[in-house]
């Protein structure tokens, strides 16, 4: 009979429970794990693909992650270079002349306006001096009379020289007399009308006269030597005070503005009323019809650009270098050009003409594009891009001449190089991670 009660077992089942329990209790082989799902492993795969994500994902030291789309890029060739230099040139008149003040005064009235074609000496205008014209009148009265003294030693001179002239011929005439009297006495005594005492009386007269044309004749030639060096004295001192005379006249004169050259007058901004001392300018004269070009060129160009070197406008006009100022303010100095022929008809000063100044031959030469990347460190060093594109690295580079479009290479970069040339200034590292 089987009881209910599950609490109560038999002998029967005791046994078989504990044989049971035995076959329960005995070890089970555990099946090997592979060999990639060990611990290890999985950690050392882990580290590298942590490294290979660091590696691909983060910039490397001294490296700068940059865009594509924000580089620009060219390739470096062989090809022909245009050595020339495009300027933007001003036109100036090739002759100024500066209007200067002689004499100070106020301006009473204008004769031209600015901008006038005036011709050498015209009046342009005219200046009031009171104190000027006082002292000018009181100088030339003064020189008038001083004149008047010389003048009048003159004519004593001359006065004594006519006096002397005169006694010298009364006595020629007296002697003529003196000597036909003696001769007519002479004939006389000869024939026995007139005695030895008769002829003696004119003897002696004839003898006294010839003496005193003698003498008058030696005083005549003394006293024209004086005269004459007198006469010169004189003629200095009336020359000086005539010079002086003419002088203080001009300074009255000097009151008129007048036009120093030929051409168009221009800055000529004076008005009426206006105090002007001796030397202010009161305008300039520009040559009329005859211009010059000036450029200011970047100071890079400065051993390059030389006098009698040729250019051209953008119409075709040729021009010629005519002077290279070296001084160099804001980094830039001047050139001055001048047209090989006529200047252009309608020229005006202060246009604006765009010019070529030629430097030198067509060559072939390996050149690369010009860009901003020539102001990093004026060139010396540029990006070049690895083949894949993704990496570009900075190399060093010697760059020579320069036009618009290219740069000749000199050294560090080969034909087919590409480089960036945008501007990488702010730069700090060497290579650049294109993404």
């Amino acid at each position: 009979m089987v009881s209910d009660n599950p609490l109560m077992m038999t002998e029967q089942d005791m046994g078989a429970s504990t044989t049971s329990g035995a076959a329960m209790d005995r070890r089970v082989a555990r099946r090997a794990r592979p060999w990639w799902r060990r611990r290890g492993v999985l950690i050392g795969l882990a580290v590298v693909l942590i490294g290979v994500a660091l590696w691909r994902f983060l910039p490397a030291s001294g490296s700068t992650d940059v865009a594509a789309a924000d580089l620009e890029t060219g390739e470096v060739a062989r090809a022909a270079f245009d050595d020339y230099l495009p300027v933007r040139a001003t036109v100036a008149p090739r002759v100024t002349t500066l209007v200067g003040v002689l004499s100070g005064g106020q301006v009473e009235r204008l004769l031209v306006q600015d901008g006038t074609v005036v011709h050498a000496g015209q009046p342009l205008a005219t200046l009031a001096n009171p104190e000027l014209r006082l002292d000018v009148l009181t100088r030339e009265a003064q020189i008038a009379s001083q004149l008047g003294q010389v003048a009048g030693e003159g004519l004593g001179i001359e006065r004594n020289r006519l006096d002397r002239a005169g006694q010298v011929a009364q006595a020629e005439y007296d002697l003529i007399k003196a000597r036909r009297d003696l001769s007519v006495r002479q004939q006389l005594h000869d024939q026995g009308f007139v005695s030895d005492a008769g002829v003696k009386s004119f003897q002696e007269e004839a003898a006294y006269q010839s003496q005193r044309l003698a003498q008058l004749r030696t005083g005549r030639a003394t006293e024209a030597r004086i005269t004459a060096t007198q006469g010169a004295r004189l003629a200095d001192t009336q020359q000086r005070l005539s010079g002086n005379l003419a002088a203080v006249r001009a300074g009255l004169e000097a009151l008129t503005i007048h036009a120093p050259a030929g051409g168009r007058l221009t800055n000529f901004t004076i008005q009426p009323g206006q105090t002007l001392k001796a030397g202010d300018p009161a305008g300039q004269v520009d040559s009329e019809g005859s211009w010059k070009l000036e450029a200011d060129v970047d100071e890079y160009f400065l051993g390059r650009v030389a006098a009698g070197q040729r250019a051209r406008t953008s119409d075709g006009a040729a021009l010629t270098v005519s002077r290279v100022l070296p001084a160099v303010k804001d980094g830039r100095f001047r050139v001055e050009l001048t047209f090989d022929n006529s200047a252009p008809a309608g020229l005006n000063r202060g246009q604006t003409l765009d010019i070529r100044i030629t430097l030198g031959a067509r060559s072939r030469a390996l050149v690369a594009p010009v860009g901003s990347w020539l102001e990093a460190g004026g060139g010396s060093s540029v990006f070049v891009l690895d083949d894949d594109g993704r990496h570009a690295r900075r190399r060093s580079v010697k760059t020579g001449r320069r036009n618009p479009e290219q740069v000749e290479i000199l050294s560090g970069l080969a034909q087919g190089d590409r480089i960036v040339t945008s501007n990488t200034a702010s730069v700090k590292g060497d290579i650049l991670n294109i993404r």
